[in-house]
């Protein structure tokens, strides 16, 4: 250990005693909680596929072409695991369906099986981590029309409804597996470019859809489902089926989880303010975290007031058990490694800093209508010494510190990704 990080600690830790906050016990609880890792930074969402990468499907883009993307499934693994050596804590991984162990065959989407994820399985009990699932609804000559699970026409909507069957079989295998449970989230990109007459038609097509996928129950132990929904996408800007309103009605009528993805909503939306109005009604939620400029751009965060806003909610709801936190951005512009550390990093700091808030003091002054104090407190504790903390748990963890971590991620670069 560090003598000077230990030494910061120490002051630290004294600091937030005074308002009895114990440091200690605050780390081993945010060494508990998982975050769940997209796999699809690494390689900008195109998988392992034999198919035309040229459809999107609309509503799905990653920009930037920064060298030395991962080609294959050992170079992304490769990468994964370099990535999780820099992160701190609990960590799990979730797969989107197209980065299955193909071998180099073409296997179509609504023939996908578990043994094509096995290997996977082999992977996580080595890293000792945990998988969640996502179907792959975009990037596919079927899903060119722009509508999949709400497609008027039966074939192409058959062939959908059969894929996210198999990725639920897929999840309830993966959980067994590692007995460690699987979330499996459905997002689709449906919609419309511009004004579109029938909404309601395709909303109630999408209903019946979910019905038939959700016909096949599964053991909650294994798997739970989890619904996304968006407002808009490219190519789909005047009209998405999968609206939050939709989603969250069919998730408290048929008790699946609700996704909130932090770029899917209106820019003055802020999701923080959600959680506690849906936790009321549903027991559990999902979280993607990304960070949206002007748009749904999938930035990768950064410790802004809203991921801290978010991360506070939970934690003065006692809904860490009850909230699962992922990861959703993909920035090929920039080292893709070092976008999962920061991003991840981020999100685990404003974990750290939610659960050193002496909420019961902020509380008191809330419940004696001491307005003042209450604002005057939270702006103290931002400058309280959260980040001596932090650095002390990275030691602990045997990861780098926030600084320390940019030449491991330049030194890989140099030594694996540019020869790539």
């Amino acid at each position: 250990m560090n003598k000077k990080i230990e030494d910061a600690y120490k002051l630290a830790k004294n600091e937030y005693a005074r308002y009895g906050v114990d440091t200690d016990a605050v780390l081993n609880i945010l060494k508990g909680i998982p975050i769940s890792i997209h796999c699809w930074q690494g390689d900008d969402v195109r998988g392992f596929e034999k198919v035309n990468e040229t459809l999107s499907g609309s509503g799905l883009v990653s920009t930037g072409n920064y060298p030395g993307r991962a080609r294959d499934i050992n170079e992304l693994r490769e990468d994964i695991e370099k990535a999780f050596s820099l992160i701190p804590g609990s960590k799990r991984l979730n797969l989107h369906a197209i980065y299955g162990d193909f071998k180099g065959k073409l296997i179509n989407r609504d023939e996908i099986l578990p043994e094509h994820f096995s290997s996977w399985i082999d992977w996580a009990k080595k890293q000792g981590v945990g998988l969640d699932f996502n179907p792959t609804l975009f990037s596919h000559p079927m899903a060119e029309s722009g509508y999949t699970l709400s497609n008027s026409d039966e074939k192409i909507r058959g062939f959908w409804v059969e894929h996210v069957k198999k990725c639920r079989q897929i999840s309830n295998y993966i959980g067994r597996e590692l007995k460690n449970r699987c979330i499996n989230n459905i997002w689709i990109q449906d919609g419309s470019k511009d004004l579109t007459v029938s909404k309601y038609r395709h909303r109630k097509i999408l209903l019946g859809s979910l019905d038939d996928i959700f016909s096949i129950s599964y053991p909650e132990e294994n798997m739970l489902d989890s619904l996304e929904s968006k407002l808009f996408g490219i190519g789909l800007e005047a009209y998405t089926v999968g609206s939050h309103e939709f989603y969250l009605s069919y998730a408290v009528k048929k008790n699946k989880l609700i996704t909130f993805d932090t770029g899917h909503y209106h820019p003055t939306e802020i999701v923080s303010d959600k959680l506690s109005a849906v936790l009321c009604f549903l027991d559990k939620i999902l979280l993607h975290i990304s960070r949206g400029v002007r748009w749904d751009s999938d930035h990768v965060p950064i410790l802004n007031e809203e991921i801290v806003d978010i991360m506070s909610e939970i934690i003065r709801a006692d809904a860490i058990n009850r909230v699962f936190i992922a990861t959703d951005f993909f920035d090929g512009s920039i080292n893709r490694i070092g976008a999962w550390v920061i991003g991840t990093r981020t999100v685990m700091k404003a974990l750290l800093i939610a659960l050193l808030e002496p909420t019961d003091i902020l509380i008191m002054y809330e419940n004696d209508n001491n307005l003042f104090a209450r604002l005057a407190f939270m702006e103290a504790l931002k400058v309280m010494p959260f980040n001596s903390v932090w650095d002390f748990y990275c030691e602990s963890e045997g990861v780098p510190t926030d600084t320390g971590y940019i030449n491991e991620v330049l030194k890989y670069e140099k030594d694996v990704i540019s020869k790539r």
